[in-house]
């Protein structure tokens, strides 16, 4: 049974978008399967970090990225992938309403960040609540700050931020703070940062933007209200990778392990982006990945097929004929 397409991509961001240029250029047939476009970039107003644009939005610089899939053949599907299986031609990919044969199928969807689940948290989601210190730090210089979490994550955020934040709030459920030793002992010597232990965020609240975060003490039940220009979230993340757990070797954070190459342990299977084991969860960096994960999974192809490997992408091509 001849496969619906030579490469399906589960992921719709900076890593799957990419891939799809990528992908698509080589000449294979090529699907992205996403519930969105974009994922966390969409929760940032301005990205700065984005190497040939000093500034840009997140919905901004994904639909260009998307622009350019679309430009070379890459086809979308909205939906949500609920398995995949391994066959004789290569791989089934099952969504909601779809049932798909691919030869090959790059894993690209991404790191979920965890939640508070409070009320407003959804609302002022870009609009003075961010899951990511690195990127968006940078715009709230001089402002006041809250980071509500706990351990690792949270610490290195504070660290991050206290060197931006006029006066920078660390909210933790723990009775103390929790993280690597040297990490805490480095905050310590901010005098601009203050701990508040044992609370827990129970709303947040504002008019366009964020202005309060509405706070309460598990030990007395109290609730104060702190003013505040910006909160982040450092919950940790969360890799939705159990559908994926008997095909591919995860760690022991749910992450997909990698090579250097982007294959998996599944030969046929490539991954790439915040989903794998790669440190630096960053847009430029799982583009990277994508671009990567593509050209791979394009020799994985050629090689099944008995034909030449490419080892770059540095053709011209006209962009693809609409269908």
């Amino acid at each position: 049974m001849e496969n619906d397409y030579d490469i399906i991509i589960i992921g719709g961001a900076s890593a799957g978008l990419t891939a799809g240029i990528y992908s698509a250029r080589q000449g294979m047939r090529t699907l992205i399967i996403t519930k969105d476009i974009g994922g966390q970039a969409l929760l940032t107003n301005e990205i700065q970090n984005y190497p040939g644009f000093n500034s840009i939005g997140g919905f901004e610089l994904m639909s260009k990225f998307q622009e350019q899939a679309i430009l070379y053949g890459s086809e979308f599907l909205y939906d949500e992938v609920k398995s995949i299986d391994k066959t004789k031609g290569g791989f089934q990919v099952k969504t909601t309403d779809r049932v798909l044969n691919a030869a090959s199928v790059i894993l690209a969807f991404g790191k979920t960040p965890r939640d508070l689940n409070v009320i407003g948290e959804s609302e002022f989601a870009g609009k003075g609540v961010s899951y990511c210190a690195i990127c968006d730090g940078p715009l709230y210089k001089g402002k006041d700050l809250a980071v509500i979490g706990h351990g690792d994550h949270a610490v290195q955020a504070v660290v991050y931020l206290a060197g931006l934040a006029k006066k920078l709030y660390l909210v933790t459920k723990s009775n103390k703070v929790i993280g690597d030793e040297d990490l805490v002992r480095s905050m310590e010597q901010f005098r601009n940062v203050e701990v508040i232990t044992s609370t827990v965020p129970v709303q947040l609240k504002g008019t366009d933007v964020l202005t309060t975060a509405v706070l309460k003490n598990e030990v007395t039940g109290r609730e104060t209200e702190l003013r505040v220009d910006g909160v982040f979230v450092e919950m940790g993340y969360i890799a939705k990778t159990d559908f994926i757990n008997k095909l591919v070797s995860l760690n022991g954070s749910k992450e997909i392990i990698i090579n250097s190459n982007g294959e998996t342990s599944q030969e046929g299977i490539f991954a790439c982006g915040d989903v794998t084991n790669i440190p630096y969860k960053q847009a430029v960096i799982s583009a990277g990945q994508g671009a990567v994960a593509a050209l791979s999974a394009y020799n994985y192809i050629q090689r099944i097929r008995g034909k030449t490997a490419s080892k770059n992408d540095w053709k011209f091509l006209k962009p693809a004929t609409p269908q």
